[in-house]
């Protein structure tokens, strides 16, 4: 990800200026909603990998990704301006809309693809305004806190400070500290540890998807249940022996549901 070129937009949510990284993939049609793929907490358009293009070619569909502020080759995120505590609402609410118009699909209804905290974002999207969307995926979502994601996070601090996950990450962010830390800080800090945004989730009334691995290592299946339990149309996909990226270590299986899914509902 990306077969075709990034592009750069630039959009101005609530005042907040930022050039944004975005990239087609796909089948070029207009005639069907697009895939909008929301990537990760360190994620960005190229983290995807592949995944994107061949679920698109699967359903003869174009599909859009972008990196948010702070992540890949968008405007990064000033140093001294952590992430806020509602961070993930603002990205749903205010960010992604203003995208999607400045793009001009904003009113084809597209279907949100989201990882992780693009999961969250999907789900916060959806709560406020399901009928602007087909429906949604959510992959390893999060809708509150739980300790084994805080002592990932913490594993993976140690990974950035004394191992290679910096080198890692530096090929894919023009500022791999601010992207790092932005996340890293915000989901540490004591104040975001009571976040929850489980009262949202009863305002979904899209088709939605939820799919997790059992041996996720920052989240417990409690979090696709909890969704199911608020949004009762939320179809779940429990991959065994799978972690937190389902769509890069079982990518087959994610595609067939994923495909399956959204057939049955166009």
């Amino acid at each position: 990800m990306p077969p075709f070129p990034s592009a750069f937009v630039t959009i101005a949510p609530q005042g907040r200026k930022q050039t944004l990284e975005y990239a087609w993939t796909g089948v070029m049609t207009t005639d069907s909603p697009a895939l909008v793929f929301l990537h990760e907490g360190l994620g960005c358009i190229a983290l995807w990998r592949n995944f994107p293009e061949r679920l698109c070619r699967r359903l003869g569909r174009r599909g859009l990704a972008y990196s948010r502020m702070g992540y890949g080759a968008s405007t990064p995120r000033p140093h001294d301006e952590p992430l806020p505590r509602h961070y993930l609402r603002r990205e749903a609410v205010e960010v992604l809309p203003a995208l999607l118009e400045a793009i001009g699909i904003a009113r084809q209804k597209p279907w949100l693809i989201g990882h992780s905290d693009g999961g969250s974002i999907a789900l916060l999207a959806a709560s406020c305004d399901a009928a602007a969307y087909s429906g949604i995926v959510v992959i390893a979502p999060h809708y509150f806190v739980e300790d084994v994601c805080l002592e990932g996070i913490r594993r993976a601090s140690a990974a950035f400070e004394t191992g290679n996950l910096r080198a890692r990450l530096a090929r894919y962010h023009q500022d791999v500290d601010g992207a790092f830390h932005g996340w890293h800080d915000i989901w540490l800090d004591p104040a975001y540890r009571d976040w929850n945004v489980e009262a949202d989730l009863k305002r979904i009334t899209c088709p939605v998807l939820a799919i997790q691995g059992d041996a996720d290592e920052y989240a417990t299946l409690e979090q696709i249940h909890g969704i199911q339990r608020q949004a009762p149309q939320t179809e779940l996909c429990v991959l065994p022996q799978c972690g937190h990226s389902p769509h890069l270590q079982q990518p087959e299986v994610m595609l067939d549901a994923i495909e399956a899914f959204i057939r049955d509902r166009i």
